[in-house]
């Protein structure tokens, strides 16, 4: 990815996403939201109820998409209370009851007081939003004492032997038109361990997931829906041309795909049951 964050996260791009790339209410949005889903729910969910989601405890889900994760929690972990914030949730409306609060509004919205919580989700939502190091300070804030934060984003891991391929330069060309467009930026993803840990989190950990990428399966469909509803913004980067995008596109549809593609880290932490709240950095600076 060309360029670097700021101190606080911000980077290039005035857009938005939803707005100027994957506008929910574009045909077939959900479909490669839910594909996603597919792959990457098992893996949160699995580490949620490790994590002690369970009967209980209130909940929210940031960006919730089209509340797959938000549906797990009230129906399989049995959470007392959901909310789900998202600045789209056209397709949240139908899951609103006694026990699942939606919440229309943005993340940045400095006005924003959702309540405390004892687990707060936010998969794939920082990274295409500016300043998310201060975001992260605003989500670690809305924790109850004991309450845990878990945070997913994606990480590229780049064959760097392999700079040619058209794969290789169609999902470097992807990264590039979403800093540019949307301000999309994940090389700052590998260091949000530490930044939970600055918010004076406890049991601070981290793993990094790497689903299989399989020929017709939900991942090589959600990137070649991605891909083509990219096309514009992906020529436009002067990395590829069409016949590329097409090349990329047959091969991951292709019995000879064979590709590490990008994964999902999960960091997670915990807000001390007791005591003073102070920041690690608020001491040492």
């Amino acid at each position: 990815m060309a360029g670097s964050p700021s101190a606080d996260g911000a980077a290039p791009g005035g857009g938005h996403y939803g707005e100027d790339l994957f506008a929910p209410w574009e045909p077939r949005e959900a479909e490669r939201v839910d594909a996603a889903a597919l792959v990457y729910d098992p893996v949160t969910t699995r580490r949620l109820r490790a994590l002690g989601a369970g009967p209980g405890s209130r909940c929210l889900d940031v960006g919730a998409g089209t509340g797959t994760v938000a549906r797990w929690l009230l129906e399989e972990a049995g959470a007392a209370e959901v909310v789900v914030l998202d600045r789209d949730t056209g397709a949240l409306e139908a899951l609103a009851g006694p026990r699942l609060r939606v919440v229309t509004a943005d993340l940045t919205d400095e006005g924003l007081r959702p309540g405390r919580f004892d687990l707060i989700h936010a998969r794939f939502v920082l990274m295409h939003l500016p300043q998310r190091r201060r975001l992260i300070t605003r989500l670690a804030g809305w924790l109850a004492p004991g309450g845990r934060l878990v945070l997913g984003d994606a990480l590229e891991v780049p064959d760097a032997l392999d700079g040619s391929s058209a794969y290789r330069r169609t999902m470097d060309a992807m990264w590039r038109a979403l800093r540019s467009t949307i301000g999309t930026d994940v090389s700052s993803v590998p260091a949000y361990p530490h930044f939970l840990r600055e918010e004076g989190l406890r049991d601070v950990a981290a793993e990094l997931v790497v689903p299989p990428l399989v020929a017709g399966g939900p991942l090589a469909r959600f990137w070649a829906e991605t891909w083509n509803r990219m096309r514009p913004a992906l020529e436009e980067t002067g990395l590829v041309d069409a016949a590329v995008v097409d090349e990329a596109l047959a091969y991951l549809a292709s019995p000879g795909l064979a590709e590490l593609g990008p994964g999902m880290v999960l960091a997670w932490g915990r807000r001390s049951r007791g005591g003073a709240y102070v920041r690690i950095f608020d001491v040492v600076r």
